[in-house]
């Protein structure tokens, strides 16, 4: 064979295998189709929507920039392979955004959105991600309560630990309980825990409302924490069986926090009734409640020591049913009620919170602003296709 021929040989192997590579590459499509930019929102992508066996070592590219992006991979049902791979892209308004499925490197990556159990303080279970954490109890705590020990509580309330810095604080702050060298309850430039909870729904747990009473579950009973990582921790708190009224109700909840955001999702397993009420407290009932019906979310502005807090509650339409204001000369039972209908036995809303002293929002206008885009997002979620390439 001539020079000339193996050089045209070896040329059209190379031209093959590369239309090989091309035509195998899997694009993924996103499109924004609103007119205001889409950032911090988790896309997911399952094997099957892929197409693939296994998601190991695959992660994310940006076709434009080349960039590769921050991705996590999840055993979403617990079988020990990664069902869903996760990332956030950056869209501008009215856009479109091409990515590709990549190889990358398994780097240990910070899990900046993070949970877990806590035995050492009774058996908290706190999650928290770059922007806000937030914390529940469990049944040693609710053990002690009963049986008047110390550090006892009964609650279902979720609690707001109010952190002004990006990076972790869960462990840090529970470390300075242990080995009493400070107090997570005195800000000390990170924040502090200063969100008094009680019987009430804190930000975001649930109710049962018959007729004019409000009935509440004790705490968790058991927890599974799903995934922590750089884009999104999740977890499932199991409630048993509770009674409200001549009803028994059983009660589990899946909560996730992706990064960036404010605001956890619930998705609420429940069976005995046909509605929820989320609620959000109103501590000294000194703040200001606004509601936008039409847009699904509920939000209280109020005093808080020094500062300003805001707590909120966001659902779509098919969830929503109304809203309330309900007040009471009883300790810890006013609350800021969203009124929520139970649908093939779920219920899924978000509820979140921000602290002035964070600087994540100028003021309230700015705060609620943010809560009405997130609800937009909500109802016009960004469109994802594989393209071919």
């Amino acid at each position: 064979m001539s020079p000339v021929m193996k050089v045209l040989k070896l040329f059209l192997v190379l031209l093959f295998f590369s239309c090989s590579q091309e035509k195998n590459q899997i694009v993924i499509e996103i499109t924004n189709s609103l007119d205001i930019e889409r950032k911090y929102e988790t896309v997911e992508l399952s094997k099957s929507f892929l197409g693939l066996e296994s998601l190991e070592g695959l992660g994310i590219k940006d076709i434009e920039t080349d960039e590769i992006l921050a991705s996590q991979l999840v055993d979403d049902n617990g079988d020990g392979v990664n069902d869903v791979l996760l990332f956030q892209p950056n869209v501008p308004a009215g856009a479109t955004k091409n990515y590709k499925i990549t190889e990358v490197s398994v780097d240990s990556v910070a899990a900046v959105c993070y949970s877990r159990f806590v035995p050492e303080r009774t058996d908290d279970y706190a999650w928290e991600n770059d922007r806000v954490a937030f914390r529940t109890y469990g049944p040693d705590a609710q053990y002690r309560f009963e049986n008047k020990l110390k550090e006892g509580t009964l609650s279902s309330g979720i609690d707001a630990w109010l952190k002004r810095v990006e990076y972790s604080i869960i462990d840090k702050w529970y470390k300075k309980y242990t080995e009493k060298t400070g107090s997570y309850h005195k800000d000390t430039g990170e924040g502090l825990d200063n969100f008094h909870v009680g019987s009430s729904r804190g930000v975001g747990g649930i109710a049962y409302k018959k007729d004019s009473t409000f009935y509440i579950s004790k705490n968790f009973l058991s927890y599974k924490t799903i995934t922590t990582g750089p884009i999104r921790t999740s977890f499932i708190l199991d409630y048993g069986t509770w009674e409200a009224g001549d009803r028994l109700i059983k009660e589990s909840k899946k909560i996730s926090l992706d990064y960036g955001n404010n605001l956890s999702k619930f998705e609420i397993s429940i069976e005995g009734v046909d509605s929820v009420s989320a609620g959000l407290t109103l501590h000294e009932k000194d703040g200001v409640v606004t509601s936008h019906n039409e847009e699904t979310w509920l939000n209280y502005w109020q005093p808080h020591d020094d500062a300003e807090l805001g707590t909120a509650i966001v659902t779509t339409p098919v969830y929503f049913m109304s809203t309330e204001k309900y007040e009471t000369d009883q300790k810890d039972l006013s609350n800021a009620f969203m009124h929520l209908k139970v649908i093939n036995n779920k219920v899924v809303y978000y509820a979140g919170f921000t602290w002035s002293k964070s600087n994540q929002f100028k003021n309230q206008n700015a705060w609620e602003q943010y809560l009405q885009d997130f609800a937009i997002k909500l109802n016009n979620p960004l469109e994802v296709k594989l393209v071919n390439n």
